[in-house]
C-alpha cells in the first residue's frame, strides 16, 4: 500500500498494542478525530490487516509450559524420495499431537524446523520428549 500516511502508522501499531480498542479510544489516544480513524482503519483492515486474534491465558487453562523445541533433520536424508517419505512421517506425527500449537521449518544454529508445544507441567513435558 503506497499512500501510507503517518496516521495510518500510529493506528496501525496501536492496534497491534490492543486490537480490542475501539475507534473512539484510539481517537483519543491519538489526538484525532473518530471518524478519521474509522475510516483509516477500514483502509488498514482492507489492505494490510490479515485479522485480529485471541491470545489465550495459558496458565488460567492450566499450563505451566510452553517449550519452543528446535529440530535438526538427520543429514542421510538427502535424495528427495527420502525426503518426502521422513517428511509425512513428521507431519503425521505432529498432527497427532494435541500439545503442539505451531511447527514449521527455520534456519539456525544447527536446526531446520521447530515446534511450539504447551505442558500442563514438567512431568507432562517430559513424557512428550
Amino acid at each position: 500500500m503506497e499512500n501510507l500516511k503517518p496516521i495510518d502508522y500510529e493506528i496501525l501499531w496501536e492496534l497491534v498494542k490492543n486490537s480490542r480498542r475501539s475507534d473512539r479510544e484510539l481517537a483519543k489516544v491519538l489526538g484525532i478525530s473518530q471518524p478519521t480513524v474509522t475510516r483509516r482503519r477500514t483502509v488498514l483492515e482492507k489492505e494490510l490487516i490479515d485479522g485480529y486474534t485471541a491470545i489465550p491465558k495459558w496458565e488460567k487453562l492450566g499450563y505451566e509450559i510452553l517449550a519452543i523445541t528446535f529440530v535438526k533433520i538427520r543429514s542421510q536424508i538427502a535424495s528427495k524420495k527420502e525426503y518426502e517419505i521422513t517428511r509425512k512421517k513428521g507431519l503425521d506425527w505432529l498432527m497427532g499431537q494435541p500439545n503442539i500449537i505451531m511447527a514449521g521449518a527455520c534456519r539456525g544454529p544447527g536446526a531446520d524446523s521447530f515446534m511450539i508445544s504447551i505442558h500442563r507441567n514438567y512431568s507432562d513435558y517430559d513424557d512428550f520428549m
